[in-house]
C-alpha cells in the first residue's frame, strides 16, 4: 500500500509498506527500525519477533514518548509480559499490532502531533 507524504511537514511519515518492508518519507527499509517524528533509529537490534527481549523495549523508554507502537511483523503477536514491563514501569503506553496497522496508526498519531514512536519488526 502507498501512503502520501505531506510536503508541508518535516516530520517522518510512513509513506508505504508491504511484505518485508516499510517506507519512511519514500525511503525503503527492509530491516527492523524505530520511527520517530524527528528521527529514525536504524540500529534497533531485534530482527524478528522471536528476537525481542526486555532490553530492546527498555532502550525505547528513554525516548520521551507518550506511546510506543510495537509492530510485531506480518501478524499480530503479543510479547511475554516481562518484555513489555520496562515500558510499563516508565509510564510509556504500549500498543501491540501487526506492522501494517502500526504504520497506519503512527501516521494518525503523527498528524495529531502526539509524541509517538513506531518500533517495527520487519523480519
Amino acid at each position: 500500500m502507498k501512503l502520501h507524504l505531506d510536503p508541508a511537514t518535516a516530520k517522518n511519515a510512513i509513506t508505504g509498506y508491504g511484505e518485508g518492508y516499510v517506507m519512511v518519507n519514500r525511503q525503503r527499509f527492509e530491516r527492523s527500525l524505530v520511527v520517530l517524528p524527528e528521527r529514525i533509529l536504524l540500529d534497533w537490534p531485534p530482527n524478528r519477533f522471536d528476537d525481542l527481549a526486555p532490553e530492546h523495549l527498555a532502550a525505547l523508554a528513554g525516548l520521551d514518548r507518550e506511546i510506543i507502537l510495537l509492530g510485531t511483523g506480518a501478524q499480530l503477536r503479543f510479547p511475554r509480559p516481562e518484555i513489555i514491563q520496562p515500558l510499563m514501569r516508565s509510564g510509556v503506553g504500549v500498543e501491540v499490532m501487526d506492522v501494517h496497522a502500526a504504520c497506519r496508526t503512527y501516521n494518525i498519531l503523527l498528524a495529531e502531533d502526539r509524541r509517538v514512536a513506531a518500533a517495527l519488526l520487519i523480519g
